[in-house]
């Protein structure tokens, strides 16, 4: 059961990241982060006080630490997709997001059995597999000609791989909160990103208007956000964390399946052998609990 609510916050990431990716496209980054995570912020208090009374302050320093990396990933890798192809975007944040979860949960005694380690493996190629591009005959970006394609590419790229890491940080320390803290972790760390990204668009004096175009898009985007969080959440209090980690971070399949379907970014064949990749790989882990 753990497992597939895990697999379920992967499908909600992927929309979620798909839908702010739209969204930032037609508008700047930061009025689309404020409304998305400010509806976050309000089902979270509205949902909280139905799952536990009061959380303990820990649990609130580590929600908090976890929004604020959240809201450094959200930044950086709202500004790669606004930039480039959101399926090469997505899959190289979900290689980086798992890496520091399984590690704590490696080291914290977790030994996950032959089939799940496998299923972990297997997730890595998938992602790696969705991540790359076609071989061409189009003149490489390396060209002289092409540098500076070359060097926007490669800051993509970079973007990207922060994005990544600083979402493996959030989902360590979101799952080092407690059981009985409910869903209260979830309230301060949309505050802290909230706040952290308003801080930062007054500071710099950043336009807060959104597009009307986009308005509905980052709404559901941070809806299925929030979803996905409760979700990831409660995962992580019934399977390894290593597990959980490593399956919700197949988020990028969902994410590029979207982009295809709607936006026609093209699925060739070694990226559809990477989402048959990652299907085997959820049915894997999900084996062994």
């Amino acid at each position: 059961m753990y497992l597939l609510l895990a697999v379920a916050a992967a499908a909600a990431y992927g929309a979620a990241d798909f839908l702010g990716g739209v969204a930032s496209r037609r508008s700047a980054i930061t009025p689309v982060i404020l409304v998305s995570q400010g509806l976050a912020l309000l089902l979270a208090l509205l949902s909280a006080p139905f799952f536990a009374a009061a959380p303990a302050a820990a649990d609130l320093l580590w929600g908090g630490a976890a929004g604020f990396a959240y809201a450094l990933g959200l930044l950086l890798l709202y500004r790669a997709m606004a930039t480039g192809l959101m399926s090469v975007v997505a899959p190289i944040t979900g290689i980086c997001a798992p890496c520091l979860p399984v590690l704590i949960g490696l080291l914290h005694g977790e030994r996950p059995g032959v089939w799940a380690l496998a299923g972990m493996v297997l997730a890595g190629v998938a992602i790696d597999l969705v991540s790359r591009e076609p071989n061409t005959r189009e003149p490489s970006a390396s060209a002289p000609g092409n540098a500076p394609a070359a060097r926007a590419a490669r800051r993509v790229v970079f973007t990207a791989i922060g994005a990544g890491m600083a979402f493996g940080v959030f989902l360590s320390a979101i799952a080092h909160t407690s059981p009985g803290a409910g869903l209260w972790p979830l309230v301060a760390a949309r505050a802290v990103t909230l706040t952290s990204h308003l801080g930062v668009a007054l500071w710099q004096r950043q336009p807060l208007r959104l597009e009307r175009s986009s308005l509905w898009t980052a709404l559901a985007g941070g809806a299925l956000d929030i979803v996905a969080n409760a979700m990831y959440l409660v995962a992580t209090r019934g399977a390894l964390l290593s597990l959980a980690a490593t399956v919700t971070s197949l988020y990028p399949a969902a994410t590029v399946l979207l982009a295809s379907l709607t936006l026609g970014e093209r699925i060739h064949r070694r990226r559809g052998f990477g989402l048959l990749c990652a299907a085997t790989a959820v049915v894997l882990i999900s084996a062994t609990q």
